[in-house]
């Protein structure tokens, strides 16, 4: 693997974990895709992202029927999705590991709950558009764009294989 593909997945893996919260797209009956906020709780080098859900919810039994997901991440001028597979896990130590306070909020009786499920997302690939400096950088491109005439420079963009 070239470093400048490995520094790639460093970048966008360092992003992501920058990222409170986003959206996760499954893929309905319908074949529709259906999206829902939704928090990381996880994401790991290898590009797996973890997330906690209601054994009998909507998103899990989308995944159960088909695997398929995007991951879509917003957070200021920092942008990250990710497509790839989804399944759902029980692993009592994972849950206990994952488990916080913003969690207990939506499953209030216990990681080891009947209704908690985890979701392990493993991503196949993914693309990140970031501004360093944020929304004043962001907002200086698009001044110096308009009185040059030149095009908008957005900052970095990437896509990237996991």
């Amino acid at each position: 693997m070239p470093d400048t593909q490995k520094t790639e997945q460093d970048r966008i893996i360092e992003l992501a974990r920058g990222i409170p919260y986003g959206w996760l797209t499954t893929v309905n009956s319908g074949g529709h895709l259906v999206a829902r906020p939704m928090a990381p709780r996880e994401v790991t080098d290898a590009g797996e992202l973890w997330y906690f859900a209601e054994r009998d919810s909507r998103d899990a039994s989308e995944i159960t029927a088909n695997p398929n997901v995007g991951v879509t991440l917003n957070s200021g001028s920092t942008f990250v999705s990710f497509a790839g597979t989804a399944e759902l896990v029980d692993d009592p130590a994972k849950k206990d590991d994952l488990w916080d306070a913003a969690v207990e909020a939506w499953l209030p009786d216990s990681p080891q709950s009947p209704k908690a499920v985890l979701i392990k997302v493993t991503a196949d690939s993914g693309e990140y558009w970031d501004t360093p400096g944020g929304r004043i950088a962001t907002l200086i491109s698009f001044v110096k764009a308009k009185v040059t005439g030149e095009r908008y420079d957005g900052g970095e963009n990437e896509t990237v294989d996991l």
